[in-house]
């Protein structure tokens, strides 16, 4: 009797975990370099994950011990999004796919949590703490939804850049600092360059497979993560200012601190030393 029921479970199992079980399938010509590597460049550009979450650690550390050690979890989600990442593109099975969509959903619900500005809470939210629940219960109830229709999980992750930005154009109309003017410009760049990747790799696919350049997805992985630490640095500088201002936080960039090169990071002043003077 429960024989068959458990051989039917067996092969849903080995279905959903299957090479190429996923619905979405990206520019890149299938196994082209390896056969047990269905994309090999979308897969070697997540390597960036793994060297700038690390770097961000050890340059927001002073950040961190200021204002929260819940930071740190941030990058270490960012290297578990580029683990999914690495082994959705590595197999395109449809637990690669859900996996990654679930690990960017809570990266960005782990930076609302911790960056949203407190200045923007909705109404009937009384501190940090309740709109910490409220991210979680919501987030929760978007990762059931993203099993409904897996297909369009990408575009919908893509949509929450709308509000970020507009969060973004909110505090900069309190921010009087022109560095951190450049560094929105900055940052919205690299952006435009990353979406304008993605979405030319969904929908110009054959036009990039008809001269050869089928890659543009492998440039998203690259280019976000830029984008990420950009954006990072604004909303770490962001909450500083109002949170713990007394530390005079300032971004710097590595490893020069120059307007043209290098990633942007926040320095803080510790405040013991800042007591002690």
């Amino acid at each position: 009797m429960y024989l068959p029921l458990l051989e039917n479970y067996s092969q849903r199992m080995e279905s959903v975990f299957a090479y190429q079980s996923s619905e979405v399938d990206w520019c890149e010509e299938n196994f082209q370099y390896s056969d047990q590597v269905a994309e090999y460049y979308n897969t070697i550009s997540n390597a960036g994950f793994f060297i700038c979450a690390p770097l961000m650690m050890y340059l927001l550390h002073p950040y961190a011990q200021e204002r929260t050690l819940a930071v740190h979890f941030f990058w270490l989600m960012l290297i578990i999004v580029g683990i999914f990442s690495v082994y959705f593109h590595m197999t395109l099975s449809y637990v690669g796919q859900m996996l990654d969509e679930i690990a960017i959903l809570w990266i960005i619900s782990m930076a609302y949590a911790i960056w949203f500005p407190r200045s923007q809470f909705p109404s009937f939210i009384k501190n940090r703490h309740q709109f910490i629940t409220m991210v979680f219960i919501t987030s929760s109830m978007c990762t059931l939804l993203t099993f409904m229709k897996p297909i369009v999980n990408a575009y919908a992750l893509n949509c929450t850049t709308i509000h970020v930005l507009y969060t973004i154009t909110l505090e900069l109309k309190k921010c009087t600092n022109p560095r951190i003017h450049h560094l929105t410009v900055v940052t919205v760049f690299w952006w435009v360059l990353a979406i304008t990747c993605w979405i030319s790799d969904r929908v110009l696919c054959e036009f990039w497979r008809g001269i050869s350049f089928p890659y543009l997805h492998s440039f998203w992985h690259v280019l976000i993560t830029i984008t990420v630490v950009h954006s990072t640095a604004l909303f770490t500088y962001f909450d500083a200012i109002h949170e713990i201002p007394e530390c005079l936080p300032e971004v710097q960039y590595w490893p020069c601190n120059s307007w043209l090169v290098g990633l942007p990071y926040l320095t803080v002043q510790s405040s013991r030393k800042l007591k002690d003077c």
